[in-house]
């Protein structure tokens, strides 16, 4: 059986890895393109109450039906224990334990349904309480362990189309015309989506019929925390009047569960999420920014009282966004923040003061390319868990007292040449800024030898990389590339002043901060400077596409899920309440916004285009659809400029959302640049390049 790419070219470099095919003789020593079904990484901890155990999701490839499988583990906290808890067929998350400790409450989903099952720790078995048509999530037990709330879509009624001639019996008529209504009436990996509204629910813990509590038309579907006393649960929406408009407004509300009465606790401008109750019940924090609706916000943390008065920003000199907050006793808060590239745990006092640093290199849990993120838990007594990585490993667990509790990919990396990212600062050409960079060269590197660069471009553009696990870096790196990542301007980690460099100019001078990291990369490492490639996804195809059509210094470009079009692209994306407004600050109807919005699109510069340039989208992408590619790919057709368009089918705007997706996004660029003076495309099981470099 074949694993089926999108190119000729990336079936001709993968084919040895049919598995008819016998093994090779000696293990590969590099990171091979096969080895994206073997990684495994762990995800969304959740520490015990006593603070003995540790439970987890499991995320692993299956070859076979080419889908990530997520099933739950159970650790102890000295590492010696570790077995399923539940796993097989279908998918598992959401691991909850009960307040006594003595139970783990979790979502089962498979073919498109979704059940709530409970596994009791003291007989090792799992009951399912209820099955869920509309699924489950941000699930949590009640305090007293009796009751579970989540929250699950519930359908209403499309709209119904013109009416039709009566279909003679056994006639097949094509499907009726779909009325789109809505704001908002496709989301990217969703598809177009049915009519209706996320709602909270709760269930006894011992089985039984789902209640529903809200009926509002609205999406109920932000985190919630049940009150002490089991009364009320608190929790975040868009819940007002003109919600459909509002890309990022939220608000905290308290919801009674006997009477289902809804009472507003806070009503900025902006967003208030992520609510969570202290354990006395007294105290409210949750995340949010006053919205002066720009590029870039930081995300700070409130605390009031429970009641939603008196909130105060407890962290209004820190200047980096906190994400899950969660409480530890009454009086600290822990929270997640990535400073310059590196995501970490932190802690403040419930009454503000100073940020405590308590762990750094969370992170590894997208195998793919190496974006800052990463999950943690903290029980009451304030003991942790957290997913960490480095940039030779994906995320394994660490708990409090940096003991690792796991080691999920010393099987498969063990014996294998991994290299590690090598951090570097550079002065940009523009202003002397510091712009971080990692370079991560062949795993035989020979700095005798001159090498290829590669310029792979972080996507957002509110996003960063830093030093996690990237499988895309490590087969561009095996494959004979230096590569080197950055975080322009733009790019979050790093204050609101730096991301909101490109507020209203984007893209500009990120561009220079990226031409200054290559210059610096050219300056250190033994690069041979007539065989430079550049890449990059989403926001880094707008990058990509943007330096093609302002330098000629590259030998070839992979341009992949672009916006090379904003009028185009604001008004087909999948969110457009939001891209118009805080992107671009005006619509592209109003006076005088064309010019602007011409100014910055990549199909403005298409004219200037010499470098080899192709173009690569997944035809089910509803965040960049492939409209954007394909009208870039035409424009260079026209102009005789050496170009492919390279379509995934089925993909949506993360073409790695399967693994040979993120195999096929990275032989395909190889296969593109070998034509262009880059090395030889890998096998992809052995990584032994069969054909000689192309001559430059």
């Amino acid at each position: 059986m074949l694993i089926r790419f999108a190119a000729a070219a990336a079936l001709l470099a993968f084919a040895s890895v049919a598995l008819a095919d016998p093994p090779p003789r000696q293990p590969p020593r590099h990171f091979v393109a096969a080895d994206v079904f073997n990684l495994e990484y762990a995800d969304n901890p959740e520490i015990s109450p006593d603070g003995h155990w540790v439970a987890y999701v499991r995320v692993s490839a299956d070859i076979m039906t080419d889908r990530f499988r997520r099933s739950i583990w159970l650790v102890s906290e000295d590492g010696r224990t570790h077995r399923p808890l539940v796993q097989g067929a279908g998918n598992y998350s959401s691991p909850v334990w009960s307040p006594n400790g003595r139970a783990i409450a979790y979502v089962a989903s498979a073919d498109g349904e979704s059940e709530l099952r409970v596994f009791y720790i003291d007989n090792q078995r799992s009951a399912t309480l209820a099955r869920l048509p509309g699924g489950a999530s941000n699930l949590t037990w009640s305090p007293d362990g009796r009751t579970l709330a989540f929250e699950g879509f519930v359908e209403e009624p499309n709209p119904e189309p013109a009416g039709m001639p009566p279909k003679p019996e056994g006639a097949q008529w094509a499907p009726p015309a779909r009325i789109i209504r809505d704001v908002v009436y496709r989301i990217d990996g969703a598809g177009y989506v049915h009519a209706g509204y996320m709602q909270i629910f709760t269930l006894p813990a011992d089985g039984g019929t789902p209640r529903q509590l809200t009926y509002q038309d609205r999406n109920h579907d932000g985190r919630m925390s049940w009150s002490p006393d089991g009364r009320r649960l608190v929790f975040a929406a868009n819940a007002e009047a003109g919600w459909e408009y509002e890309a990022i407004e939220s608000d905290i509300y308290s919801l009674n569960v006997a009477s289902g009465e809804i009472t507003r606790l806070t009503n900025r401008r902006g967003p208030e999420a992520e609510p969570i109750l202290s354990p006395d019940g007294r105290h409210l924090a949750y995340t949010g920014f006053e919205d002066r609706r720009q590029f870039y916000q930081v995300s700070d943390l409130y605390v009031a009282d429970a009641d939603g008065s008196h909130a105060r920003n407890v962290t209004a000199n820190f200047d980096r966004d906190v994400q899950d907050p969660r409480w530890a006793g009454n009086g600290s808060i822990y929270f997640l923040y990535s400073d310059r590239g590196v995501t970490k745990l932190g802690r403040v006092g419930a009454g503000g003061g100073a940020v405590t640093t308590v762990l750094s290199g969370i992170g590894g849990t997208d195998l793919g390319r190496p974006y800052t993120g990463g999950a943690y838990s903290v029980n009451a007594s304030g003991r942790w868990v957290a997913t960490t990585s480095t940039s030779t490993r994906p995320a394994d667990l660490t708990i409090e007292g940096g003991r690792r509790l796991t080691a999920l990919n010393d099987d498969v990396l063990g014996g294998r040449t991994i290299p590690e990212a090598e951090h570097i600062v550079v002065p940009s050409s523009v202003d002397r800024r510091p712009i971080d960079a990692w370079i991560v060269r062949p795993p035989d590197f020979d700095a005798s030898r001159h090498y290829p660069l590669l310029l792979e471009i972080h996507g957002g553009p509110v996003a960063a990389y830093g030093p996690a696990f990237a499988s895309e870096i490590q087969m561009y790196a095996a494959a004979g590339y230096v590569v080197v990542y950055a975080n322009p301007r733009g790019s979050n980690s790093y204050g609101g002043e730096f991301g909101n460099l490109i507020n209203r100019d984007y893209p500009d001078k990120d561009y220079d901060d990226l031409m200054s990291v290559v210059d610096a990369t050219i300056a250190r490492e033994p690069i041979d400077s007539d065989r430079l490639f550049v890449t990059g996804g989403s926001g880094g195809g707008v990058l990509t596409a943007w330096i093609v059509g302002t330098t000629h210094r590259f030998r070839a470009a992979m341009v992949q899920k672009p916006v090379i079009n904003w009028t185009s692209f604001v008004l087909t994306s999948d969110f457009t309440p939001l891209y118009a407004q805080y992107w671009l600050g005006e619509f592209p109807w109003e006076e005088g916004a064309q010019a602007r919005y011409w100014a910055r699109s990549p199909l403005s510069r298409v004219g200037n285009v010499t470098t080899p340039t192709a173009l690569m989208t997944g035809e089910a992408d509803m965040r960049t659809p492939s409209g954007e590619a394909e009208q870039f790919y035409e424009a260079l057709r026209l102009r005789h400029v050496p170009t492919e368009l390279v379509r995934i089918p089925g993909a949506p705007h993360d073409i790695a959302f399967r693994p040979s997706g993120m195999i096929t996004k990275v032989v395909n660029t190889l296969a593109w640049f070998h034509q262009y003076g880059g090395p030889p495309v890998p096998d992809g099981r052995t990584g032994i390049a069969t054909t000689e470099t192309a001559s430059h």
